[in-house]
C-alpha cells in the first residue's frame, strides 16, 4: 500500500512555483503525488518528474474530459477528440513518469442530459476506452475510470455499472477507481460495493463524505480499509480533498464554506490516518 496525495487540494496546474510543495508533501510523509492533468500541456512534466525522482516520490494522473473532447458525444469528430485527449494525457503521464490516469475518462464531469445512457454511448465509451487502454498498455499505464455521483454524471454511477464497462472493455489495462465519497452517494452498501468490483480495482481515492479532512465525517473507515485490503488491493490509496483556495475548482466541486483548518493540517494529519486505518 502507497499513501498519495492529490495537488487539487493546491494547484489545478502545478508548475515550478509548487516544487516546494513537493518537499512538503514528502515531509508529511507521501509516498507519492496525484496531479490533476485537465489540459495535457498544462504543466512542465519533465521538470515535476526530476524534482520526484530526487525526493523518491510515485507519482499518478487524474482527467477530466472537455466538453468538446467527449467520447460519448453524437458528433464522431468529438468523439475521436476524445479519444486524441486520453491519447495525449496517457503520452504525458509517460514523461511525468505517472503509473496511472484516473477519472471519469467516459464523459465530461457535470454533463447531465436529463436520462440515463443510451446503448450508443455506452457502445462509444467501450470502444473509446478499449482504444486509449491500448495505448496504456503501450506505455506501461494503467487507467481507471471512476464512477461518479449522479448530480456529475448520468453515465456511470455505481459498482454495478462500472464492473460491467470494465468487463466489456476487456482490457488488463483498464480497470476501476472506488471513491469514497461518490460511493457514500451512490452505493446502497459502500463497503460491501468494494466486493462488487473487487480485483477490478486499480485505483483508491480516499475521500471523506464532504469531501473535507478524512476521519472527521462519517465515511466508516475501518470497515473501508478491511474491505480494500480482503479485495486483494495494495496499491494507491490516494487523498482527494478540496477546499476554497481555488475558486474555480471550489466551485466545481461545490464547496461553499471553509470546512478545514488549512490544507496543510489535513495533508499533515490524513496521511498517518490512512496508515492507521490501513494496519487496523
Amino acid at each position: 500500500m502507497k499513501v498519495g496525495m492529490n495537488v487539487l487540494l493546491w494547484t489545478a496546474a502545478a508548475t515550478e512555483e509548487h516544487l516546494p510543495l513537493l518537499d512538503s508533501i514528502k515531509g508529511w510523509g507521501y509516498d507519492g503525488v496525484e496531479f490533476p492533468m485537465f489540459g495535457p500541456d498544462c504543466s512542465p512534466w519533465a521538470t515535476l518528474a526530476a524534482k520526484l525522482d530526487d525526493l523518491g516520490l510515485g507519482r499518478t494522473a487524474v482527467t477530466v474530459m472537455p466538453e468538446s473532447a467527449n467520447p460519448i458525444a453524437d458528433d464522431a469528430a468529438v468523439r475521436q477528440a476524445g479519444l486524441d485527449h486520453l491519447r495525449a494525457c496517457l503520452d504525458a503521464c509517460a514523461v511525468l513518469g505517472a503509473t496511472h490516469l484516473v477519472g471519469p475518462l467516459y464523459s465530461p464531469c457535470g454533463r447531465l442530459v436529463g436520462r440515463g445512457a443510451t446503448p450508443a454511448e455506452w457502445g462509444w465509451a467501450v470502444e473509446a476506452l478499449r482504444a486509449a487502454a491500448e495505448h496504456a498498455a503501450t506505455l506501461g499505464i494503467t487507467l481507471a475510470v471512476e464512477p461518479l455521483n449522479r448530480f456529475e454524471t448520468y453515465f456511470l454511477n455505481c459498482a454495478e455499472q462500472a464492473v460491467r464497462f470494465v468487463d466489456e472493455v476487456g482490457h488488463p489495462s483498464l480497470g476501476i477507481l472506488y471513491d469514497t465519497f461518490h460511493a457514500n452517494i451512490e452505493e446502497k452498501d459502500p463497503v460491501g460495493a468494494i466486493s462488487v468490483e473487487g480485483s477490478r480495482i486499480a485505483h483508491v481515492h480516499i475521500s471523506e463524505n464532504d469531501r473535507s479532512t478524512p476521519g472527521a465525517g462519517h465515511v466508516p473507515w475501518p470497515e473501508t480499509f478491511a474491505a480494500v485490503r480482503a479485495s486483494g488491493y495494495d496499491g494507491w490509496l490516494t487523498v482527494e480533498a478540496f477546499g476554497r483556495a481555488l475558486p474555480e475548482v471550489a466551485a466545481a466541486t461545490s464547496i461553499w464554506r471553509d470546512m478545514l483548518e488549512s490544507e496543510e493540517a489535513l495533508a499533515r494529519q490524513t496521511a498517518e490516518f490512512i496508515r492507521s486505518g490501513w494496519r487496523g
